[in-house]
């Protein structure tokens, strides 16, 4: 960025650069949420701008709420992270096979990864498709898009990157506490973290649309029938907004502190944010080391791109949402100007 440029400048010329709709963020740093901006459209067709209240999909940062309120439940004694979770599950199981006959699929390795579930990702349902049952996607039958979840590796051998697994730890979540995915989200994070701009609800909830984001393609162009419903939940279907995403880091930031009245226990958190194999904690993953290191996570669904991402030590970190699919690339750049913005 040239000196003479404003960050906002110099933002605005990445959205016009990379046909990128619109852009909206939230920096944390000394436990508060310090900044949080926004530009560009959250739909061009009618010239509605982002705001703060813009909801964006979270994608795959879904998974670090859902590892959080595994977590909690593990802190109530509900769960245990090394047990079995076949000795949990009711309403579906694991299939038997050759690859879990030895080594269990545990809670810790459906969290970090390395439970040798199958199925990376989901590409969603456009308007207008039917959606399947949790049931109907564990098993991958119509209308299900996806292959039936399984173990096809051995658990604890290698890390993979696995969206399956957080689908089953979706039908784990139910089936421990009777409730329905959305619900149970709201009362064990949302609601107790205070994101009030969030929720799982899948499909979007009419009432919410105004509020939502319309979702863009690479090339700029609009989602066709508007954005993507995510069943698979856990793994996908978080709509949120920058600054909550940032409570939410907080609250994790807090519970590692050892703040009173967290919403994790501070050994339980530094689990979560302990390399368990690969680049993976419990949940998000982890880089580098000493005060630089840094727990995040990244998430594109059709239409949306977004990233979290938090210093462990210093407790500096950084939510950043977008309605359009964009490269690694862009986001870099993006994040160098916010660094900019806050040194």
């Amino acid at each position: 960025m040239a000196m003479t440029d404003s960050p906002d400048n110099a933002l605005l010329a990445l959205l016009a650069e990379h046909r990128l709709p619109g852009l909206s963020f939230a920096v944390i740093g000394g436990g508060q949420i310090t900044r949080a901006r926004s530009y560009g459209f959250a739909d061009p067709a009618r010239q509605v701008p982002v705001t703060a209240d813009t909801r964006f999909q979270a994608a795959s940062i879904s998974k670090c709420l859902t590892a959080l309120a595994t977590l909690r439940l593990v802190d109530q004694g509900r769960l245990a992270l090394d047990e079995d979770v076949n000795g949990r599950l009711q309403s579906w199981k694991i299939p038997a096979g050759e690859f879990i006959e030895n080594e269990p699929v545990t809670l810790r390795r459906l969290l970090s990864h390395q439970a040798g579930i199958n199925v990376h990702g989901f590409a969603g349902y456009a308007a207008g498709q039917p959606l399947p049952t949790l049931t109907q996607i564990l098993n991958g039958t119509p209308p299900a898009n996806n292959a039936a979840i399984h173990a096809d590796t051995i658990p604890g051998t290698q890390p993979r990157y696995s969206g399956g697994g957080y689908t089953v730890l979706q039908q784990l979540l139910m089936d421990v506490t009777g409730q329905p995915f959305a619900e149970l989200m709201q009362g064990i994070v949302l609601q107790s973290l205070g994101l009030n701009a969030s929720t799982f609800v899948q499909p979007l909830p009419a009432q919410w649309n105004k509020l939502a984001a319309t979702g863009h393609d690479k090339n700029g162009q609009p989602i066709p029938g508007g954005a993507h419903s995510y069943p698979e939940m856990a793994a996908a279907g978080l709509w949120t907004t920058p600054s909550d995403l940032a409570k939410f880091a907080l609250g994790i930031q807090h519970a590692l502190a050892g703040r009173p009245g967290a919403i994790l226990s501070p050994g339980l958190a530094r689990e979560m944010l302990t390399v368990q194999a690969g680049v993976y904690g419990l949940g998000p993953s982890i880089a580098g080391s000493g005060p630089a290191r840094q727990w995040f996570h990244s998430g594109r669904n059709a239409g949306f791109d977004a990233v979290l991402l938090v210093g462990v030590e210093t407790g500096k970190g950084v939510a950043i949402m977008t309605n359009a699919n964009v490269n690694s690339q862009v986001i870099n750049e993006i994040l160098k100007v916010i660094a900019v913005e806050t040194d």
